[in-house]
C-alpha cells in the first residue's frame, strides 16, 4: 500500500525539473556559451570575419588572443565580448597585424574615415573609396541618394586629422536592398558598435558615456559638455546599424 506521506512519482518529476533549472549553470558550460556568442556575433561573423582572434573564456574571465588588421577591431571585438551576458572581464592581448599608419599620417586618417563609415546604415561603406593626401579626403564611388552622399562626407568630414573632403560619390538613385535586411543584430554588437563610433568622432571621442542595449534600444548614460553635443551622441547611435530606438540619459555638465 502506497504511503500518504509521500506524494505521487508523477509529482515528483515536474519538481525536481524545476529545482534543476532554478540553479546556476556550472562555470564550464557558462564559459562554452560565452565563446559561442562571442564567435557567433554579428561584429565576428561580419567586421572581424578576416582577423585571427581567438576567444577563451574560464569563470567569466575571457582572453582575446591572435591579429586584427586594424586597431578599431581590437576595440570592437573586446567591447563586442565585454557586453555578453555572463562576461566578467575582458583581457584583450591582439595584436595588430603588420605595419600600422603612424598618427596623424594621410594612411592613418584614411584607416579612420573608413571605420568611420563602417557602421551606419545611411552610408554605403562598401561602395565608397576613400584617400587622403595632406589631410584633404577626397571619396569616390557610388552613392543611392543625395542626402546619403551629404552625410558620407558629413561624416568623413568629423575625423580627428581631416582637413577638408571633397565628396566627389556619384548620386546612382538605386538604392540596393540591404544586406543585413532579415537578419537580426545582437544587442552586444549594436552597443559595441555605438561605443566605437562614438569613440571615432572627434567631438565625442572624450565623452565618458556609457552604452547600454536591449532588443535594438540603445540607452546611453554619462556626461556631455552641451546640448549640442547631447544631440550628436543620439544621430550617431541612430544611424547604427540594428538600432530601433536610442534613450539619451546624459546630462549635460554644468560649468
Amino acid at each position: 500500500m502506497r504511503n500518504p506521506a509521500r506524494p505521487p512519482l508523477s509529482l515528483l518529476a515536474p519538481a525536481a525539473l524545476i529545482l534543476l533549472a532554478a540553479q546556476p549553470l556550472p562555470a564550464a558550460s557558462q564559459d562554452d556559451r560565452i565563446e559561442a556568442a562571442a564567435k557567433g556575433s554579428y561584429n565576428f561573423r561580419t567586421y572581424l570575419k578576416a582577423d585571427t582572434i581567438q576567444v577563451a573564456a574560464r569563470d567569466g574571465v575571457v582572453t582575446l588572443t591572435g591579429e586584427v588588421a586594424e586597431s578599431f577591431h581590437k576595440d570592437l571585438a573586446e567591447e563586442t565580448v565585454a557586453g555578453l551576458p555572463g562576461v566578467k572581464r575582458v583581457d584583450n592581448q591582439l595584436r595588430l597585424a603588420g605595419t600600422q599608419p603612424q598618427e596623424p599620417s594621410d594612411a592613418w586618417i584614411t584607416m579612420k574615415v573608413k571605420a568611420a563609415l563602417a557602421f551606419h546604415k545611411n552610408v554605403s561603406a562598401t561602395d565608397t573609396q576613400v584617400q587622403t593626401d595632406k589631410g584633404v579626403v577626397l571619396l569616390t564611388g557610388r552613392t543611392p541618394s543625395a542626402a546619403q552622399k551629404e552625410r558620407t562626407g558629413q561624416y568623413a568630414r568629423d575625423v580627428e586629422g581631416v582637413q577638408s573632403v571633397r565628396n566627389e560619390l556619384v548620386v546612382t538613385g538605386h538604392r540596393p536592398p540591404l544586406k543585413t535586411l532579415g537578419e537580426k543584430i545582437d544587442d552586444a554588437s549594436i552597443t559595441a558598435q555605438v561605443k566605437t563610433r562614438l569613440l571615432l568622432h572627434k567631438d565625442t571621442r572624450v565623452l565618458s558615456s556609457r552604452v547600454k542595449t536591449r532588443q535594438g534600444v540603445v540607452t546611453v548614460r554619462g556626461e556631455v559638455r552641451s546640448a549640442a553635443e547631447k544631440d550628436l551622441v543620439t544621430r550617431l547611435a541612430e544611424d547604427i546599424r540594428g538600432v530601433r530606438q536610442v534613450n539619451n540619459l546624459m546630462n549635460i555638465r554644468s560649468l
